[in-house]
């Protein structure tokens, strides 16, 4: 699907290939053939997103996709940043390796969701590692990492079983280590907010502070919470609880299905692109901030592109596996001393006095706008908030 430029001379196994993405032809004409092909279900008129997402809207996007939506410009625009492969622990992991041109720039690993990608950094890349050329000071400035999570998009699908956030860490780790960073940033949402401080806990020498934003495990209570409790809590503290509520009670049907049968899941996402398509597309309805569709808060063609990587790679099931590995595991955050800082954006659920049970909280900052794809939605506010945290730690 994508080719590698031949090794560059770094030893062995622990080689880092330059990588170009190049998808055939034939790949394109398939998606667009299955899209055509379509065989749309009914559905209950009225309900709008209530039962999920609204087969008017889904046919318009899924037409926007075959017939409007172009690939290639979206693919030379990742092609823009310089991009990699190498293997770790038998495991292809794809990244890009963005070097900033300032010299003193810290090095600062960018780790996505579900079901994001590294398209969510796009917007990110530019202000992150050159801020001179974006209004910025240059002492602000990091050289980028940007992995793809094995088992998503590029860096899938996996092979064997076992790939929880923790072992992911361990390879980030190790990828920071071939890339010649021993002392670095780490910063994430949605998963990356599970890989970065699993990351601190795994080099707390090296990593010298995380950053993240849509935090739920080790950030987070979990209701029900006593009456004593929740008269504890701020009213923007208590709407939160009532997020997760809700949340656990409408919202959490994907995550059960991932953590239990991601396997059987796999057959209808990785066959049907307007199944992916609908998988995916609803939780950026869900989970962005005040949108009545995905496209009010990120660009559609964007969307696209997002779920483009899971549909070409065929990681469907792959990338829902982290959530199966993690639930068998059943590991919870130990104490980190490394510091921390959180950015809660308006339909983050992020609590404080919670997060500071297993994390060493240096940071808060919370926004009335944003939600749970920040890099996308409000990439302003994120950047800024980043370089606010790591100021004092470089």
């Amino acid at each position: 699907m994508a080719s590698s430029a031949p090794h560059v001379p770094s030893g062995g196994e622990e080689a880092i290939r330059p990588f170009r993405l190049e998808v055939e032809p034939w790949r394109l004409e398939d998606l667009s053939q299955r899209l055509a092909r379509t065989r749309w279900p009914s559905e209950i008129p009225g309900q709008g997103w209530r039962r999920g997402v609204p087969l008017a809207y889904l046919r318009d996007l899924a037409e926007h996709w075959r017939c409007r939506y172009d690939w290639r410009r979206h693919e030379a625009e990742l092609n823009r940043w310089p991009q990699f492969t190498t293997v770790i622990e038998g495991q292809r992991l794809h990244f890009l390796h963005v070097r900033s041109p300032e010299p003193g720039a810290l090095p600062l690993i960018l780790t996505h969701g579900w079901p994001g990608s590294i398209v969510e950094f796009l917007d990110l890349i530019g202000p992150l590692s050159d801020p001179r050329a974006h209004g910025a000071a240059a002492g602000d400035a990091f050289h980028l990492v940007i992995p793809s999570i094995p088992g998503f998009g590029l860096s899938g699908p996996t092979r064997e079983a076992g790939w929880t956030a923790h072992r992911v860490a361990t390879a980030w780790a190790e990828l920071m280590r071939r890339l010649g960073y021993a002392r670095y940033g780490a910063q994430g949402g949605d998963l990356g907010a599970i890989i970065s401080p699993a990351l601190g806990r795994v080099e707390p020498d090296g990593v010298v502070g995380v950053h993240v934003n849509a935090a739920s495990i080790g950030f987070m209570p979990f209701p029900p919470l006593s009456e004593a409790e929740l008269a504890e809590l701020s009213e923007s503290e208590r709407r939160r609880v009532q997020r997760i509520q809700a949340f656990m009670d409408e919202e959490f049907g994907y995550a059960q299905l991932q953590s239990t049968r991601p396997q059987t899941l796999a057959y209808a996402l990785n066959d049907s692109p307007v199944g992916q398509l609908a998988w995916i597309i609803e939780k950026f309805q869900a989970w962005t901030h005040g949108s009545e569709v995905p496209e009010d808060a990120v660009d559609r063609d964007r969307l696209l592109t997002n779920v483009m990587l899971y549909w070409l790679t065929e990681t469907a099931g792959s990338s829902a596996s982290i959530y199966y590995e993690d639930k068998h595991a059943g590991v919870w955050p130990k104490p980190s001393s490394v510091p921390t800082g959180v950015a809660v954006f308006a339909e983050d659920i992020s609590i404080r006095r919670y997060a500071e049970q297993a994390n060493a909280i240096v940071h808060w900052s919370e926004f009335d706008r944003g939600g749970h794809f920040a890099a996308l939605e409000v990439p302003d506010l994120l950047i800024e908030d980043v370089r606010r945290f790591f100021r004092p730690l470089r």
